[in-house]
């Protein structure tokens, strides 16, 4: 009842702009005198096809936040935007405190590990991040954020299959002046911002932005010591911008990130189990399978100190030259390296499970350049190349002392894994759009891609224990170490695009287009068996997106609507599996039939009142998925297997946001706004188990804000999960092993209040 309800708001609210457009141009001119005064909707401009337009005019599925925006959906890190994009899935990582989990209509790769490419793109000023770990951006100097839907292999720095999230932070020459920020809340929650920027003269310009966020941590520890899920967390970015000569302009960023966490714990769904490693039948439940409602506590095997830190920097220079009137040159270059280390315990328990350590040591350096032709009319056209090379060299252990007896006798197991990863991509890319009669527009492009990969692995297993392996030798037989020498693939693939465009009128725009996309093969990076070692690679992902959409506004600009139908053909998804407690394949499994519906819009109501929304449709399904276990014939065959849901692709996601102005006496604001989302039943595992599926579940927040008379002083206080939803947001599988099935969950309620200074 409550998705009824929330889908007939939502919808109304989308659907009015859109009819207004046609029906409002009629009456433009004579309502033009009545609203000169009124206040309109500010206007967007997005990137999205590497030059600035208004986002009513780009033929592309892209949502867009500005600062104050991004403040009003409470959002400090980038997962904050979870519930206000269309068929976007943005959250934590599973147990990592620095990852991101990013799925767009139903493509996207949760597992953090190395040789898996992510499938959304991540990009900051233009920059491709390669990893999904050190991706959980907190949004201290954004300018603007801006999601696009569907596959991205024609314009954009690296290849992705279902989208790509672009962070703006704030240019010195534009962002002048600054801020400083204090937000305290509850667990612990303490907080500070800073901003400062301006020119140092007619050609230099500077910024400097910092941000400290620290809490306590939303998890309770049961037994002692400090909480779980907390954050302690230190960011630095400088700027220096350049404009020497009216044509060019170049841009310096340096940025640090530093972060300290204790453990990020779940929950376990299911019985944790105990095994005999000669029969591998159960012996003992170690841990009962979860029942009732969450107390948001947990219990680690791990000792005090065993947490995850990651520092993470880099350097870019954005360089621009105006050729002439017609042609623009633009060239970015950028170096990273991230480094964390990460104790996770996957089994969320006491016991020694699924206790691992993950550390890496990532170096990443990219180029690109960029030729843009406009003719000042009809004709613009984008040309470029890219460049990149990743050097991924990691460190893991496995700790399983509680996973199994032999002979009933306690069984110490250590796998411990070297390995290294170096990938090399090159792409030459174009992009033409051409407005052939004043009210269509073709735009065609074409990418070629070429990534490179050379992986090198060395697992090593020891066991310990005083029963016999099969009643014939010691455990200590079973330690050997299994080599995967260096190896060497490529993969190629050429993406083009297309799109026909249409202005019925200057508010009514309408378009389709056809893309594809395309996601690099790899190796598997869990090849601890010979078996794995035998066949380690895995082949590319490709998607092929068909979309239609009309965007729409009315004449006096108070009204503003979207809606997108889209199908996609996506073959050779990525699976990762469990064979058996040591072996992990990652199969080339199956094909996708996805499509869906999206609206968004927003509507100024009166002089003061801005209602928001969005509502998607998703119906995502397998309509191939080969894998071995789900022979009846297969040894360890799962009757419990299912491909019936494709994971972190709800039917339904929607959205309904607020916001009240009232004018003060003295000429200051005072502002009230709210939001609530809803989500449908969302499976967390590919092998749809039932313990890790969230119900569909309602998520609310409010929020007060008041701007001083010169907007010095901001006071903006909110709460968010404003009924403590007790809901699961990501899931960790590991079946094989002692029945491993962990939840993670979303922020209990919480409240903070902020007081900022602008200057």
């Amino acid at each position: 009842m409550k998705r009824k309800y929330l889908s007939m708001a939502i919808g109304s609210v989308l659907l009015v702009p859109a009819s207004l457009a046609w029906a409002q141009e009629g009456q433009a001119a004579a309502g033009a005198t009545a609203q000169a005064d009124a206040t309109t909707l500010d206007q967007v401009t997005v990137t999205a096809r590497r030059r600035a337009e208004s986002i009513q005019d780009v033929p592309v599925a892209v949502s867009a936040f500005g600062e104050e925006q991004l403040k009003d959906l409470q959002a400090s890190n980038v997962d904050g935007l979870q519930g206000a994009v269309p068929n976007l899935n943005i959250v934590q990582g599973r147990g990592s405190a620095n990852s991101v989990n990013v799925f767009i209509r139903g493509i996207g790769q949760p597992d953090a590990l190395q040789t898996f490419d992510p499938g959304v793109g991540m990009y900051v000023d233009d920059v491709y991040y390669s990893r999904i770990n050190g991706a959980l951006f907190s949004l201290f100097d954004v300018q603007q954020v801006e999601v696009l839907r569907g596959p991205q292999g024609t314009l954009y720095g690296k290849n992705s299959t279902g989208g790509a999230i672009k962070l703006t932070t704030k240019n010195p020459f534009d962002d002048a002046g600054g801020s400083a920020e204090l937000t305290v809340g509850d667990y612990g929650r303490l907080e500070g911002r800073f901003y400062a920027g301006g020119q140092l003269n007619d050609t230099v310009a500077a910024s400097i932005a910092m941000a400290k966020i620290t809490n306590d941590g939303y998890v309770e520890n049961r037994a002692s010591g400090d909480d779980f899920n907390d954050d302690d967390t230190l960011a630095v970015r400088v700027k220096l911008a350049f404009r020497p000569v009216e044509n060019f302009q170049a841009m310096l960023s340096v940025d640090h990130t530093k972060q300290d966490a204790n453990l990020t714990m779940g929950r376990p769904m299911a019985p944790l189990i105990l095994s005999e490693l000669n029969t591998q039948l159960p012996v003992a439940v170690l841990v009962p399978g979860a029942t009732g409602k969450w107390d948001r506590s947990a219990e680690t095997s791990f000792e005090p100190g065993k947490g995850q830190s990651m520092k993470h920097s880099g350097v870019s220079l954005s360089m621009d030259w105006d050729i002439n009137e017609a042609w623009t040159l633009k060239s970015i270059s950028a170096f990273r390296k991230l480094d964390t280390s990460s104790f996770i315990d996957i089994d969320a328990s006491e016991y020694e499970l699924g206790d691992v350590l993950v550390a890496l040591d990532q170096e990443q350096k990219s180029q690109e350049f960029q030729l843009h032709y406009d003719n000042g009319g009809n004709l613009h056209a984008t040309f470029g190349a890219y460049w990149m090379q990743e050097d991924v060299p990691s460190y893991q252990e496995a700790y399983g002392d509680d996973i199994y007896l032999i002979q009933g006798q306690p069984a110490g197991f250590l796998r411990t894994i070297e390995d290294d990863l170096t990938t090399t991509s090159k792409a030459v890319f174009a992009h033409v759009s051409w407005e052939f009669t004043p009210t269509w527009t073709l735009a065609a492009g074409v990418r070629w891609t070429r990534d490179e990969k050379e992986y090198e692995r060395t697992t090593s297993t020891f066991w310990e224990s005083q029963g016999l392996f099969l009643g014939l030798f010691p455990a200590s037989m079973l330690n050997g170490t299994v080599d995967l020498p260096r190896t060497r693939a490529s993969w190629t693939a050429v993406t083009p695009s297309l799109s026909l465009q249409k202005a019925f009128s200057d508010n009514l725009m309408g378009y389709v287009s056809a893309n594809r996309g395309f996601k690099s093969g790899g190796f598997n990076g869990r090849a601890n068996s010979a078996a794995d070692v035998a066949e380690p690679m895995f082949d590319p992902e490709f998607v092929w997106t068909y979309e239609a959409g009309l965007k729409a506004q009315s004449s006096d600009r108070r009204m503003r609507g979207s809606v997108t139908a889209f199908v996609s053909d996506y073959k050779d998804f990525q699976a990762r599996v469990a064979q058996d407690s040591s072996t992990f394949p990652v199969l080339n499994a199956a094909e996708l039939d996805i499509k869906g519906l999206e609206l968004e819009g927003s509507a100024l109501l009166g002089a003061s009142t801005v209602v928001s929304a969005q509502l998607s449709w998703l119906d995502a399904g397998y309509q191939r998925f080969d894998d071995f276990r789900m022979d009846p014939s297969y040894p360890l065959y799962d009757p419990t297997l299912s491909r019936d849901h494709v994971p972190f692709s709800p039917e339904f996601t929607g959205r309904l946001a607020v916001q009240h102005n009232f004018a003060l006496a003295n000429g200051g604001t005072l502002g009230i706004g709210g939001d609530v989302s809803y989500r449908s039943r969302t499976w967390l595992s590919v092998d749809n188990r039932a313990v890790l599926s969230q119900e569909g579940y309602t998520v609310a927040g409010v929020y007060g804000v008041w701007d001083s008379p010169s907007y010095a002083w901001q006071v903006r206080a909110g709460v968010r999960n404003l009924t403590d939803e007790v809901y699961m947001i990501e899931g960790q599988e590991f079946s094989s092993v002692a029945n491993i099935q962990t939840a993670y969950y979303g922020l209990p309620r919480n409240w903070y209040v902020s007081v900022r200074y602008n200057f």
